[in-house]
């Protein structure tokens, strides 16, 4: 369920799924006050991938959404709804640390990486609870 009205946060981290060789990015939205997952998307870096949680922002007619400063942010967001702030994704950067903490799939420097794509999407929706 997502409220309308909302302010979100969105960021990407990426992954391995096989071996380091093969980059997986998940991309997902943390709604701002309750600091909850509402929407995320893992494939290739590509504006398909990013699209898809930012259709979902759209449909629930987001107020603002706070991003870092990826270049292909701007193409998908409205001015009016797109903001770059300072502290404005604090809470999304503070989930990624804690992410990578609690799983080992998402860290960048281990051997615990997943095998398949369809594990490491049904372990994320059971951490995100979605």
């Amino acid at each position: 369920m997502i409220s309308k009205g909302k302010n979100y946060e969105v960021d990407e981290l990426y992954s391995y799924i096989r071996h380091k060789k093969n980059y997986i990015w998940l991309v997902y939205a943390l709604e701002k006050n309750s600091k909850n997952v509402v929407s995320f998307n893992v494939g290739k870096r590509t504006n398909k991938t990013l699209n898809r949680v930012l259709e979902t922002l759209k449909l629930s007619e987001a107020k603002k959404i706070f991003t870092d400063r990826l270049k292909n942010y701007r193409y998908f967001i409205d001015e009016k709804l797109y903001s770059v702030k300072c502290f404005g994704t604090n809470h999304i950067e503070s989930k990624n640390l804690t992410l990578r903490t609690h799983l080992k799939r998402p860290n960048r420097r281990t051997i615990c990486f997943s095998k398949s794509l369809v594990v490491f999407t049904a372990v994320l929706k059971i951490y995100f609870r979605i």
